[in-house]
């Protein structure tokens, strides 16, 4: 699936090491994803794991993202929902940072992050090396 807006890289990741992706609905284009259907509570579950939070079994609140198509839950990263249409009569959200592209400094990220991006790309659409490589481009210039 395909989503309108960019992919950005900030921050530090403590996990691969270097920036981190985060999207940027406001930027141009739109950004290669895969959905899952999953249940409200698999989401709050996910959303919790990403924000450092213990998942705790409680759903999150998504009026405010259903209805705003955003909702600000913190100040870190991760931590604001947006709500990005529906699909086949289900609703589209992720997670991602409260703060912009071009409000931060971006951060290159570490060559085992984008080549876990690049196998996901691949396995989603067939992309080979050279289309891959384009489109991670693309990221690191926004």
């Amino acid at each position: 699936m395909r989503l309108p807006g960019g992919v950005y890289f900030a921050g530090q990741s403590s996990v691969w090491g270097g920036g981190t992706a985060f999207y940027d609905p406001a930027l141009p284009g739109r950004i290669a994803g895969r959905a899952y259907l999953i249940t409200a509570q698999q989401f709050a579950d996910v959303a919790a794991q990403e924000m450092h939070r213990e998942p705790d079994g409680v759903e999150l609140d998504l009026t405010t993202a259903l209805t705003a198509g955003r909702d600000v839950l913190g100040p870190g990263r991760y931590e604001t929902l947006i709500y990005s249409g529906d699909r086949l009569g289900h609703p589209l959200l992720t997670f991602t940072a409260a703060w912009r592209s071009v409000d931060v400094v971006h951060t290159a990220p570490a060559p085992a992050y984008l080549a876990m991006l690049a196998t996901g790309l691949n396995e989603t659409y067939g992309w080979n090396s050279d289309q891959i490589g384009a489109y991670l481009a693309t990221m690191a210039a926004t």
